[in-house]
């Protein structure tokens, strides 16, 4: 799959998927760095570390606001977060309706090994439980994603994401 996704326009695109499903390393290789608002980040800007979900409703307040400004700046944005609740998807793309750009949703369908193997060699893990449940959300949100009013709507299987047939231009 090659696509222009957001090229040279305001866009928001939301790579969405369970942790440790590449989404993260992939908004990295494709969009540069200040494109690219991580709500992990956002928890690390408040606590001093992503995993402290102690802060997480703040965190995603700051997500949203850091998303709205560059989308009101007309910028190309990047918004990193698992997504596989419909209701951060909703949320994120009223975001991109109130600012007037296209939207775009990417996401991760890896098997749980793939994912939880990643997992086990970053610094801050989640565990197998938390990508299970999260990779469970994924499938039922793939049953009903494309009805959800987004411009584009982009599911990335194992090969897609081990193979980096995705080419995306900023």
């Amino acid at each position: 799959m090659t696509e222009d996704v957001g090229a040279g326009r305001p866009a928001m695109i939301l790579v969405g998927g369970p942790q440790g499903s590449g989404k993260s390393t992939f908004a990295r290789r494709h969009f540069r760095p200040t494109a690219i608002v991580s709500s992990d980040r956002c928890r690390a800007m408040i606590a001093d570390r992503e995993s402290d979900i102690s802060v997480s409703g703040e965190a995603f307040e700051l997500f949203h606001f850091i998303i709205g400004l560059r989308l009101r700046h007309r910028r190309l944005t990047v918004a990193d977060s698992t997504a596989v609740r419909r209701e951060a998807r909703r949320d994120l793309l009223q975001i991109a309706r109130r600012h007037g750009v296209p939207a775009v949703l990417i996401l991760f369908d890896v098997a749980e090994e793939r994912a939880y193997a990643h997992d086990t060699g970053r610094a801050r893990r989640v565990g197998r439980p938390v990508i299970r449940e999260q990779r469970e959300r994924l499938q039922e949100a793939l049953r009903t994603v494309h009805e959800e009013g987004f411009d584009r709507v982009y599911i990335l299987g194992e090969d897609e994401v081990a193979k980096g047939m995705v080419t995306v231009k900023e």
